[in-house]
């Protein structure tokens, strides 16, 4: 019994199906003497998709258990309870942080404005006792802006002796998980070092925001109301900020400004407008630069794990032609993601999700150069733009997870 388009030979999702088959091969029960189907056969015929790869958790290591047993939901009301019940002077700082991908279905579903869903989620976490919440652009500007250098530098050292391309986006946990546990290290070297938004955003808050002096005085002073105003400034802040999100139909846009970038950088060429051309299905698009009646750059977009599939089986066999690919574990992109666009009974909802789609594409787009918040950060924050505690803060490495020792455990 194998997840679909599957390419491993053992997982830990194999159960006592599997033994069964091997015992009725050898035994034929009563029921196929009688040329009947047999239970076995009826079992066996169950498939286990993809996206189940990423829901068993068995492949999770018992310091990650940890570390997601801290990040629940339980664990988050019980602070928030705890801080009713203690003095202001002794609250621990909760901060909330919200991508502009989340707040289409709340317009939609409530028949809202995008800001005014904005500010009923930011003023619903308030009123739970959350001190701050965030807008997450300014995490997803870093995170643009470091894989926009990384893929100019990949291109000029991409040779047949050093491989550098395609570069794969690295802004999906679930695609970025599924490649570090299933596909490995021939994969994950082409992955884009520059953290994901959501790392970004942890790195701002644990980092910057927590050492800064005037927060500490104010947990001190138990005055939460004296900063806001500057801090709010700084990250934006979801209630009053102006909703604005990157150009990329449901994503946060890395693929349109890396290709921008790119093409200015590399060939001298000023793109206004990314022309998406949809290929093997809608989640599947193409976008490429021709220069002299040749193609210098080819950019793709590949949506859901049957596109992934795809086009690993080809990179891996060396017939992909792309140097860059915005990879996203949801089919539809993160306006799909789960928990979002969905029917009471967890099936997708197309008309909720096209609706949330023409919501998005009518908030205004910010290019993340034009930023003067990620430019000032860089400076205060970062010690520069090119400095080494940039590329300490704003990048990471991969690798393959040691497994604990389980008579289930995948075996690669």
């Amino acid at each position: 019994m194998k997840c679909e388009h599957c390419t491993r030979k053992e997982c830990s999702k194999k159960t006592k199906t599997d033994d069964q088959e091997n015992v009725s091969a050898d035994a034929p029960s009563p029921a196929q003497e009688n040329g009947e189907k047999g239970e076995f056969h009826k079992l066996a015929d169950a498939r286990i998709f993809l996206s189940d790869c990423l829901a068993c958790d068995s492949c999770v290591t018992a310091e990650e258990g940890v570390q997601l047993s801290q990040q629940n939901a339980k664990d988050f009301f019980r602070v928030l309870n705890l801080n009713k019940k203690c003095d202001t002077s002794k609250h621990k700082v909760l901060v909330v942080s919200v991508c502009p991908q989340s707040l289409p279905y709340f317009a939609a579903k409530f028949n809202l404005s995008v800001t005014d869903a904005s500010r009923r989620v930011c003023g619903f976490f308030r009123s739970l006792g959350v001190h701050y919440v965030f807008d997450t652009r300014i995490a997803a500007d870093f995170s643009i802006l470091e894989s926009q250098k990384e893929f100019v530098r990949r291109y000029r050292q991409h040779s047949e002796e050093e491989r550098t391309l395609p570069m794969l986006t690295s802004a999906c946990p679930g695609w970025v998980r599924y490649a570090e546990r299933v596909l490995g290290r021939p994969i994950t070297a082409h992955l884009c070092t520059a953290k994901s938004p959501q790392q970004v955003m942890g790195s701002l808050v644990k980092d910057y925001f927590a050492r800064q002096q005037e927060i500490a005085q104010i947990m001190e002073q138990g005055d939460l109301s004296v900063k806001d105003a500057a801090v709010d400034t700084l990250f934006g802040d979801l209630k009053e900020d102006k909703v604005t999100r990157h150009d990329g139909a449901s994503s946060d846009g890395h693929l349109a400004h890396i290709f921008r970038h790119a093409a200015k950088e590399l060939f001298n060429e000023d793109v206004e407008e990314v022309t998406y051309r949809a290929l093997r299905n809608k989640d599947f698009q193409e976008v490429t630069l021709e220069k002299n009646g040749e193609v210098v750059l080819r950019f793709a977009a590949a949506y859901g794990f049957r596109n992934i599939q795809n086009m690993i089986l080809k990179l891996k066999k060396g017939k992909f032609p792309y140097h860059f690919v915005e990879v996203l574990a949801c089919a539809g992109g993160c306006l799909n993601g789960r928990g979002q666009a969905q029917t009471p009974d967890g099936h997708a909802d197309k008309a909720l999700l096209r609706q949330m789609e023409g919501i998005y594409a009518d908030i205004p787009v910010r290019r993340p150069e034009s930023s003067a918040h990620v430019q000032e950060l860089y400076q205060e924050w970062l010690e520069g733009i090119n400095s080494p505690k940039a590329r300490e803060v704003l990048h990471t490495t991969y690798q393959s997870q040691e497994r604990g020792a389980h008579s289930l455990d995948i075996k690669w």
